[in-house]
C-alpha cells in the first residue's frame, strides 16, 4: 500500500506514516552533511544543515513526489568535495552516506516488524511496511549513476578525472532524463534490481 492510497484507506495511518516518510529525506541528506563534515567539509554544517529541522530541508516536487510515487528528495546538502580530505575515498563515503541511511531505516522497520511488538495485521505493521519499502525505493533509485542522483557521484570515485568531467557535465540535465525515463519506464528494471540486492542484504541480517 503506497502511502497515497494508504490516506484513503486508513487516513490515520497515513498521518501517522507522514513525519517518518517525511523524515527518511531528511535524515538522507542530513547523513551526507555529517559524513562531509567528518571528511573535511563544514559546508552543510557552516549553512546549517546538519540539522532534523524539517524546514531546512524539505522541497515541495520531492515531497509531492515521495508522497505520490513512493520516491522523492529533499534539498541536497550543499557539499564541497574539493575540501575533503581525500577526494575521491571522500565522494564515495558522502555520496553512500545517504543510502547507507535508507538502507538502515528500512532494516529497522523491518527489524521492528519481525519482533513482532504489534501485529502484523494491524495499523502500525502497515505503517512500518511502508515505512521499510519507500526507504529501500529511495536507496534504489539513489543508487542510479545518473547526476544528481548518489549513484553518479559513488561512480566518480572510481573512473577517470576524463569520465568525471563527462559526467558532471551532464548534472544539470540529468533531473530531466531521469523523470523522462521513469516516464518511459526505463529504469523500472534499474530499480528493481537495486531493491532486490538492498532486500537481500538485509534479509541476510534480520
Amino acid at each position: 500500500m503506497g502511502p497515497i492510497l494508504m490516506l484513503f484507506k486508513n487516513p490515520g495511518a497515513f498521518f501517522l506514516l507522514m513525519i517518518p516518510l517525511l523524515y527518511s529525506v531528511i535524515i538522507h541528506e542530513v547523513a551526507h552533511g555529517w559524513v562531509a563534515e567528518k571528511m573535511g567539509d563544514t559546508t552543510a554544517r557552516l549553512m546549517g544543515r546538519i540539522t532534523l529541522n524539517p524546514i531546512k530541508h524539505l522541497d515541495p516536487i520531492g515531497t509531492l513526489m515521495l508522497l505520490f510515487f513512493g520516491f522523492g528528495w529533499a534539498k541536497p546538502v550543499p557539499v564541497n568535495f574539493s575540501n575533503l580530505r581525500d577526494y575521491r575515498k571522500g565522494m564515495i563515503l558522502v555520496s553512500a552516506a545517504g543510502i547507507t541511511a535508507n538502507i538502515t531505516l528500512a532494516f529497522l522497520a523491518l527489524l521492528i516488524i519481525k519482533m513482532n511488538i504489534f501485529s502484523p495485521w494491524g495499523t502500525m505493521a502497515a505503517i512500518l511496511s511502508v515505512l521499510a519499502r519507500i526507504n529501500i525505493i529511495l536507496a534504489a533509485f539513489n543508487l542510479i549513476p545518473i547526476p544528481p542522483l548518489d549513484g553518479s557521484k559513488i561512480l566518480m570515485g572510481f573512473v577517470s578525472n576524463r569520465v568525471q568531467y563527462q559526467l558532471m557535465q551532464l548534472e544539470p540535465y540529468g533531473m530531466f532524463i531521469i523523470l523522462g525515463l521513469l516516464f518511459f519506464g526505463l529504469l523500472n528494471p534499474l530499480i528493481t534490481f537495486f531493491e532486490q540486492i538492498i532486500v537481500t542484504i538485509i534479509n541476510s541480517i534480520l
